[in-house]
């Protein structure tokens, strides 16, 4: 008995996601009742590779951190044509034990080409655990029912902070709460540099700080102009409020090099600056915004200082709570994947 992987996108996440299989080895195999196997890994620029007996997924990280190719392009196919085959060739799919991992970046135009992928694995019997924003901001509803038509599971608990169980919260433990809204700082990057600017730093080092972690998104720009945020907010409307919507709803503002000022002003007044998502259920549906707001310090949310998250929920029976993450990274994010993986394994067992 196997757990078969195939990885879409090798980036940092998924190269960290490997090794802390590798490093959490006692604690998988006793949930899954094995290590799972790395079958298949396709990327943007350095090639593809399958294998139906496994991978060696450390020696894959380490060339891909040269810089060398990962295996044959398998230029011929398509990326959903290579999940297609390389699901049909996994022993594991008939019996649900295929996992398809999907880390590509944030498409914020439509969400592309995730949410193909997504479908296309579901399609093939495949469940799914994704650390991509985009399907969820963007077509949500239509891929749990697909998930649910093909008997397998949707997972995406790294979407929104990191490893923090949001919505397997809300899925497993709030049983007849309804959550009627949300506040909270979702964006680790603009987080950290309105915290470094209020401190003297500039906006160019503090982003390029972010860079260097790993942290900021390949394209930056989703992270400054409030996109990722924005893609969080609709997230977590479409799965906790019953929205449909995408970040272009969203009202969105950023920061800039201007926030800096802003940020050290409102320190000395006793405030701090923070970019705030938030977004509430009324009788006239879900309406949703990102967008710089000054807190007082009796704010949660003013508290959090540098790669710190929080978001303060309300709800009919319960009031208002909040969940704090004071540390986020890759090793947070790669924690999201493998907290999916391991639920898939416990539905698989019937546990």
């Amino acid at each position: 008995m196997t757990f078969d992987l195939i990885l879409i996108g090798f980036g940092h996440v998924a190269q960290r996601f490997v090794t802390l299989l590798e490093e959490q080895r006692t604690g998988v195999t006793r949930e899954l009742g094995c290590l799972p196997r790395v079958i298949a890994v396709s990327t943007h620029r350095h090639g593809r590779a399958f294998s139906e007996r496994g991978l060696d997924a450390a020696a894959l990280v380490n060339r891909h951190r040269r810089g060398e190719s990962l295996g044959a392009d398998h230029g011929e196919l398509s990326t959903v044509e290579f999940i297609r085959e390389a699901a049909r060739k996994s022993p594991a799919a008939a019996d649900g034990r295929l996992v398809v991992v999907e880390t590509t970046t944030l498409d914020i135009a439509r969400g592309q080409p995730a949410i193909d992928h997504i479908r296309t694995a579901l399609d093939s019997g495949a469940h799914v655990v994704t650390a991509n924003k985009g399907p969820v901001a963007f077509a949500y509803a239509s891929l749990a029912a697909a998930a649910e038509a093909a008997g397998r599971r949707f997972l995406f608990e790294g979407a929104v902070m990191d490893g923090i169980p949001i919505f397997n919260l809300a899925r497993e433990n709030l049983p007849t709460v309804e959550i009627t809204g949300f506040r909270g700082v979702l964006n680790t990057t603009t987080n950290y540099m309105l915290t470094a600017m209020e401190a003297g730093q500039t906006f160019e080092r503090a982003l390029a700080e972010m860079q260097a972690a790993g942290i900021a998104e390949a394209d930056a720009s989703l992270d400054v102009d409030g996109w990722d945020a924005a893609a969080k907010t609709a997230a977590l409307a479409n799965v906790l409020l019953g929205a449909r919507m995408t970040p272009h709803d969203v009202g969105r503002e950023g920061i800039s090099p201007a926030a800096g000022a802003r940020a050290v002003s409102a320190r000395a007044a006793g405030r701090r600056l923070k970019l705030v998502a938030a977004a509430a259920r009324d009788t006239d549906g879900v309406t949703a915004r990102v967008g710089l707001q000054e807190l007082g310090a009796d704010d949660l949310l003013s508290g959090l200082d540098r790669q710190q998250n929080g978001i303060i929920f309300s709800t009919d029976l319960l009031g208002e709570f909040a969940i704090v993450q004071r540390g986020s990274g890759l090793t947070q994010t790669a924690y999201a994947l493998l907290s999916d993986l391991i639920a898939i394994g416990r539905t698989t067992a019937g546990r």
